[in-house]
């Protein structure tokens, strides 16, 4: 099964398979796609409203384990409060009034409910990354070859469909910077941390086994931590970019302030991946910010410099000849073009995944989402360590 680029995608062209209504679809022919979301959380909500607000899908079905979140997506979702509720995902899989489903689940969990998708042959939104572990990875990546390819297969690496972050991509493959020999991930965010300790554990009123599935991203085997659950969309974009995976990384990290609950490895960290080519990706990462954000990456060149966001890209070029009046001026006078993204980013991703679908131009992103999972590992491992930790070392892990 090939890989997909957004343009065709998007415009489904280039020899397309065009496929009829009936084949498309499980149900009866009609004009949208049966949802079912799995997981019907804060993300499951927001990406679950996303894609109902879109207007290509129906949601036909929604499924959590606990009761509130159901209700929560009743309410929220459009359209979920005719959908069938589930508590078990494999009815939903079951459900042949659902032909795409949103897998939003802990990461953790990635894996199975994705393998189960395949098997049920949906159309396949899966959050990222692609798991918490390299077992985990290997075996989506194992279940995204078994894909039937006229289903699309796609996840919430949004950088991937954003018009800006192409151009910007585009501009890289054009030779526009000449060849980056340095590219920068920032993952700077949060709000100020609890320097004392709670009166009492979080949701009190669950068992742990209920508190630690609500609260999964607060531990390592459920999330992968934040490398791996969060800043993957940092070091797939790296990935893209450089068009390869890193060979090894080295890093540092840890924890500043202490935790109260879970066992999350650090709050911060410092990355360097080493490219084939010899270029070196840099993750820069800390959480407890005070509300101080700065969410990018950065792509040095010998011709230029491209700096790329949520809501923009930058293009930089030399600047004159002559210097400044002396060296402590540091204004920037190198900005050659800005360029405003014109919606969330998200939105990009969810109306590519329904074209693919409606346009039966279907691809496959489990290799791709696979590649950057053990990526943000490797790096994990590299700060846990303390040393330099080598591709195949990573993989050996699991």
């Amino acid at each position: 099964m090939r890989s997909f680029t957004r343009r065709e995608a998007v415009t489904g062209v280039a020899g397309i398979m065009v496929l009829r209504p009936e084949t498309v679809f499980g149900t009866q022919a009609n004009s949208s796609v049966g949802l079912g979301i799995i997981g019907t959380g804060a993300r499951g909500q927001y990406v679950g409203g996303l894609m109902a607000r879109d207007g290509r899908p129906r949601v036909a079905a929604i499924c959590d384990i606990f009761d509130d979140r159901i209700e929560q997506a009743r309410k929220n979702v459009p359209g979920a409060a005719a959908a069938t509720t589930y508590r078990d995902y494999r009815q939903l899989l079951d459900d042949k009034n659902v032909d795409a489903v949103l897998i939003a689940t802990p990461v953790y969990l990635h894996p199975e409910q994705f393998e189960a998708a395949v098997s049920a042959k949906k159309h396949i939104y899966c959050e990222k990354p692609a798991g918490a572990d390299v077992a985990g990875v290997k075996r989506l990546m194992r279940a995204g070859q078994k894909a039937d390819p006229a289903k699309t297969v796609q996840f919430g690496f949004q950088q991937r469909f954003s018009p800006e972050y192409r151009k910007a991509h585009e501009l890289v493959e054009s030779g526009e910077l000449g060849e980056p020999k340095i590219m920068m991930s920032f993952w700077i965010l949060g709000m100020a941390p609890r320097l004392n300790p709670p009166a009492s554990l979080p949701l009190p009123n669950l068992t742990e086994e209920e508190r630690r599935i609500r609260l999964w991203t607060r531990w390592m085997d459920l999330s992968g931590g934040d490398i791996v659950e969060c800043d993957c969309h940092g070091v797939d974009t790296l990935n893209w970019f450089a068009r390869a995976h890193p060979i090894k990384a080295i890093g540092q990290g840890g924890l500043r302030y202490p935790i109260y609950y879970g066992d999350v490895t650090s709050d911060h960290y410092n990355i360097i991946y080493t490219y084939p080519n010899g270029a070196e990706g840099y993750l820069l990462s800390a959480r407890y910010a005070a509300g101080f954000r700065d969410v990018k990456e950065q792509f040095f060149g010998p011709k230029g410099v491209l700096e790329t966001a949520r809501t923009y890209y930058k293009l930089h070029g030399p600047v004159a000849a002559a210097r400044l009046t002396n060296d402590d001026k540091l204004e920037d006078s190198s900005l050659i073009q800005k360029v405003p993204s014109k919606r969330e980013i998200t939105i990009d991703a969810v109306e590519g995944f329904y074209i693919s679908i409606l346009a039966g131009n279907p691809y496959n992103m489990s290799h791709e989402a696979g590649i950057s999972t053990f990526t943000s590992i490797l790096g994990r491992m590299a700060y846990e360590f303390h040393r330099e930790v080598t591709w195949d070392e990573m993989l050996r892990t699991g």
